[in-house]
């Protein structure tokens, strides 16, 4: 033990031990004069063991060496925390010295009492209301933040929080379901909101439709994949079945409006007229929000196009099932989540880019379309949308602005993997003659036929990865 764990933990205060002059610095004399002050009833502030000493080689240690200085506070805290009925469970009097009724620290067998106060002074804490010394407890000190309560991590499908837009009932929410089984599936009002929701930690994944085998593109989600910087880690393919709701003992010839999704809407135009229904189109922001408005607002002569669930959840009745224009409707719905998952070439991927040109004419884009081609590399989609920083370009080059027209951003998926050598050369190669260019992903493809029925029942069993869409 060093020299000054010695001075502060002698057997008994009023005794000094023999300390050498090199070992007894100016900090330790202090704190030692304080010990017999102490024990006299002459109490020190306890400001005053922490002011600095200019000689002291680390200031606020009392001119000792850290390792003792952390060596004593150690032994001193494992004293004060011995158990209850000792000396130094007791308040200390208004003056500074113990009860009367209470022996002196020191005739304790073990000094606890002595110790306890000294250690208490050290750390400077004044327990509230009976004016004693003691130490924080350690129970009671914030626990370090893992990442476990940032993110957690669970396996595919169990408990994680996944966003969809809408409301339960639509057809997001089964697609959600259909992705990640036994999911906790948070619903939002807006396709924003659930961009934000993955963005700020308050859902893991995020299932968003980007296109319908008989609508075509839902652009705004193509313009929130280049707004936000959340990544494809999977895909799932959604039979759609529409539905014709309308309150219990509604009939379908009072009927004079019908409310849905635009999609939806659109979904149903042809099958609408040969009910021989003449109702007007009303468009909803969802089609279990259109079901749920009609349910809440006891609307008799109107109707919502939705979901068989959508029924059950509202309590509709069906009037007419599967309404939709052409069997075989599919919706196309995309994964999102923070961070990419780890591109692999054991199974069929997918990846999705999006770039700009800045130059005239009609090469650049055959230039992108030959650097796939050359590679025989297969394209599943390409999409155009106007850019939003530059929509507008000057065609002449006088620039008086006589001819002008749109500048587009190029979305396009093809199936090849980012681990394939063919894709890292054909992204290399695009890389060289656009003005933009970034990957939105590179995930597993779903290989479920699109006429196989959606069944919350018997979900298909999960990928290895789990960030994975569920595969056949």
């Amino acid at each position: 033990m060093s020299p000054m764990a010695a001075a502060m933990l002698s057997s008994h205060p009023n005794v000094m031990p023999n300390v050498t002059a090199p070992a007894a610095t100016a900090g330790s004399a202090r704190l030692l004069l304080l010990l017999r002050r102490r024990r006299h009833g002459r109490p020190q502030a306890v400001r005053s063991i922490n002011r600095p000493d200019p000689s002291d080689p680390f200031p606020g240690t009392l001119g000792i060496s850290r390792v003792d200085w952390k060596a004593s506070c150690a032994f001193l805290s494992s004293k004060a925390a011995a158990g209850p009925g000792s000396s130094s469970d007791k308040p200390l009097s208004p003056s500074g010295d113990p009860p009367a009724a209470d022996p002196e620290p020191d005739d304790d067998d073990d000094g606890k009492g002595g110790n306890h106060r000294l250690s208490a002074a050290i750390n400077g804490v004044r327990t509230a209301g009976a004016g004693a010394l003691d130490l924080v407890p350690i129970s009671n000190l914030p626990r370090p933040l893992t990442i476990a309560d940032l993110s957690p991590a669970p396996m595919h499908g169990s408990r994680l929080r996944v966003a969809y837009q809408g409301v339960p009932g639509a057809y997001s929410e089964a697609a959600a379901g259909k992705a990640y089984p036994n999911c906790e599936a948070i619903p939002c009002d807006q396709f924003e909101v659930a961009f934000q929701a993955v963005e700020l930690w308050i859902a893991d994944r995020a299932v968003l439709p980007v296109e319908n085998s008989l609508g075509g593109s839902i652009h705004r989600n193509y313009d929130l994949l280049l707004r936000h910087r959340l990544h494809i880690v999977g895909e799932v393919q959604l039979p759609v079945h529409h539905c014709l709701l309308a309150l219990p003992g509604v009939r379908k010839e009072y009927l004079t409006r019908v409310m849905s999704h635009p999609q939806a809407l659109a979904q149903c135009e042809l099958t609408l007229t040969r009910l021989g229904l003449n109702v007007t189109r009303e468009a909803f922001d969802d089609t279990a929000g259109a079901a749920e408005h009609v349910a809440n607002n006891g609307l008799r002569d109107t109707a919502a196009i939705a979901s068989a669930r959508a029924a059950e959840l509202y309590g509709l009745q069906v009037l007419a099932d599967g309404i939709q224009d052409d069997s075989s409707n599919v919706t196309r719905f995309v994964m999102l989540a923070r961070e990419p998952i780890i591109p692999r070439t054991d199974r069929p991927f997918k990846t999705s880019i999006v770039f700009a040109h800045d130059r005239e004419g009609t090469s650049v884009l055959f230039k992108v379309l030959s650097a796939f081609a050359f590679r025989d590399i297969s394209l599943t989609k390409i999409e155009s949308r106007p850019h939003r920083h530059r929509p507008i370009r000057l065609v002449d080059d006088a620039n008086v602005g006589t001819a002008k027209h749109f500048e587009y951003m190029f979305y396009v998926d093809f199936e090849a993997s980012m681990a394939d050598t063919r894709a890292q050369n054909a992204l290399a190669e695009i890389q060289e003659f656009t003005s933009f260019l970034r990957v939105l992903g590179s995930y597993p493809m779903d290989m479920t036929p699109w006429g196989a029925p959606s069944s919350s029942t018997n979900p298909p069993p999960p990928p290895p990865s789990c960030s994975a869409p569920p595969s056949s």
